[in-house]
């Protein structure tokens, strides 16, 4: 058990799922938590870790049958200890995946899934645009054109994870015979389509991401995701992975009020530790309180999503709060340490950095506020 998981969530796994969780937790600590503050100072991806994380066997649970819960607590442990690294997981097991199990014909599953579950490759999911962020549904501008048996893609994507050495992207298009999005593969090294790697962030510096450009790129019709017809097949998507964002979000909280917790245990002010000061176990127990009902929520919404009745606006409601919560939490913990909580030496710099990235992505709190908005009062407020 971890500290920060204050009422025995985990419990809620059985003894297999319990075993697998101790794989995770046991990697993370032994090979991401030495390197993670190098890794993410210097902004360089840890490519010698993909083949000891494939070790695990955890890519690709969902499709393999394993309940969203330990999805859910395996998403946790990684951001609990390095949310790029757990981003990176995110990209490439819930976007990319995820798109190829649920999209995909029976033959394409067939082809990419089994060599992505083993981490013989790798994929990244290419929505966002330069231009366009919350409008994507009704604002995208790349373009695909066909052309018999192939289709020519042109435009351009932003903030793309794994882009940069990524061997299968999901690209998303709008057909301009239709109007309608649909979704394409774009195998590494297909000419027209480069990727450049965003330099200068902030937040998640570990992960690769990329601004893409498509230069009448073909891609054939069998690399075509044969059901993605529209932008509501591409919602599925969301819906699924922005509960695992939510997740993340617990993570990182958690990572953070542990960090806080063994600091203010070791630090000493007026001649004792300032654990044992009022405000400071204020912001502890308030942090605790973050961490524990986000977690009570996004437990629920995989209950939900085993059961098969979850929808939109539950996946919306837990990635808008449990991020605000997040972005509180990491506040407080930064407080508690007071300077050295802004230097990566004390482990809390990065859940901070990182947090504001996890707070953005996969649809703003204002977004998903409208979605679930829409839901209680049968009223769509969006512009």
């Amino acid at each position: 058990m971890t500290t920060g998981d204050f009422y025995d969530y985990a419990d809620l796994l059985d003894g297999a799922e319990k075993e697998v969780l101790l794989r995770v937790r046991e990697f993370m600590a032994e090979q991401v938590a030495p390197i993670a503050d190098e890794t993410w100072t210097h902004a360089r991806f840890p490519h010698h870790l993909i083949p000891e994380l494939a070790k695990l066997d955890v890519a690709g649970l969902p499709y393999r049958g394993a309940r969203s819960l330990l999805t859910g607590f395996v998403v946790l442990e990684m951001n609990r200890v390095d949310p790029s690294m757990g981003t990176f997981f995110g990209v490439h097991n819930g976007l990319a995946m995820g798109s190829i199990h649920r999209l995909g014909s029976a033959e394409q599953r067939d082809r990419w899934l089994p060599p992505m579950a083993a981490m013989e490759q790798i994929g990244a999911f290419a929505l966002t645009e330069p231009e366009g962020g919350s409008d994507v549904a009704a604002g995208l501008r790349t373009t695909a054109r066909r052309e018999g048996d192939t289709w020519v893609l042109n435009g351009a994507k932003r903030w793309i994870g794994n882009a940069t050495f990524a061997d299968l992207v999901v690209v998303w298009a709008k057909d301009e015979a239709d109007g309608q999005v649909k979704g394409f593969v774009v195998e590494k090294g297909t000419p027209g389509f480069t990727a450049t790697r965003i330099e200068n962030k902030i937040a998640l510096r570990t992960v690769q991401n990329a601004d893409i450009t498509l230069t009448d790129c073909l891609v054939p019709e069998a690399n075509r995701l044969q059901e993605a017809n529209s932008f509501r097949d591409t919602a599925v998507i969301l819906r699924q992975t922005r509960g695992g964002v939510a997740w993340q979000a617990v993570g990182c909280m958690m990572g953070a009020y542990e960090t806080a917790l063994a600091y203010a245990g070791e630090r000493e002010q007026f001649g004792r530790p300032i654990a044992g000061f009022q405000l400071v176990q204020d912001l502890l127990v308030r942090m605790l309180g973050n961490v524990t009902c986000s977690l009570g929520m996004v437990v629920r919404l995989a209950q939900l999503q085993d059961a098969g009745v979850y929808r939109d606006e539950h996946s919306a409601m837990a990635k808008a709060f449990c991020t605000a919560r997040m972005r509180e939490a990491v506040g407080w913990g930064r407080e508690i340490m007071g300077g050295n909580g802004i230097v990566l030496d004390y482990g809390m710099g990065r859940f901070v950095a990182d947090s504001e990235a996890i707070y953005s992505y996969e649809g703003t709190r204002e977004i998903n506020s409208l979605i679930v908005g829409r839901a209680i009062t049968g009223i769509g407020a969006f512009v």
